[in-house]
């Protein structure tokens, strides 16, 4: 999506005192249900429900590859990592918010575990590219993780190893994405009605995602998923 804003974006992270005021609200709406699954994306959702929230490049393409999986219960596209309270795409593209573009996913970890969910993200992406996702550069399409469970951060570093590894043999760099935990990365913004579910809505719309074509192996199930 860099063709859009590709003069205003940056390269380098904003600092808190750079970055945009923002508002205290949201400035558009923001819809109730998902378009492919027919669940709440702001929830509610069943009892047991996990979210994790990734960044894989553009969220149109990353959103996609998560509402697919058995049992996701609901995603959603959004803004964090920053320091601009509910800030516009237009904003976030300037690379003056912080954020990074993300997925937020709900799912049931009885049917997918955190590190399969995990392994999805590590292979939809190249995790080595910094601030950049193939041909879109920017600070909003680093890699993320913000996790929400002592389980998730626990596969989240085990896979990252794992798949570092798979990634050496293979020739490629260090992995860059950045981890923390969503408390860590601050709010979730949800982004505008348009951007939510775009390839469903829009099956011939841009997908900037490009794995490395390595696999991310499986022997962390069980830290996983505890």
């Amino acid at each position: 999506m860099n063709w859009l804003f590709g003069s205003a974006l940056k390269t380098t992270m904003v600092t808190p005192e750079r970055a945009l005021r923002g508002r205290d609200a949201y400035g558009y709406h923001v819809p109730t249900t998902h378009t492919v699954l027919g669940t709440p994306i702001q929830g509610p959702w069943p009892e047991g429900t996990r979210t994790l929230v990734v960044g894989l490049g553009c969220f149109w393409g990353a959103e996609r590859v998560f509402w697919q999986l058995p049992g996701v219960v609901s995603t959603a596209v959004g803004y964090q990592g920053g320091f601009t309270p509910y800030p516009t795409y237009e904003e976030v593209c300037t690379g003056l918010t912080g954020h990074a573009e993300v997925v937020l996913v709900a799912y049931d970890p009885t049917v997918i575990s955190d590190a399969d969910l995990l392994r999805a993200f590590w292979e939809g992406h190249d995790p080595t590219q910094g601030f950049r996702q193939g041909n879109d550069a920017g600070t909003q399409y680093r890699s993320t993780v913000y996790t929400t469970t002592p389980e998730q951060a626990a596969a989240a570093e085990e896979t990252r190893a794992a798949f570092q590894d798979r990634l050496t043999r293979s020739g490629f760099g260090e992995i860059t994405t950045e981890i923390r935990t969503a408390e860590e990365a601050g709010p979730f913004f949800y982004a505008e009605d348009y951007h939510q579910q775009y390839l469903d809505k829009n099956p011939n719309g841009y997908c900037g995602l490009g794995g490395t074509g390595v696999s991310c192996p499986r022997p962390v199930d069980g830290v996983a998923s505890a």
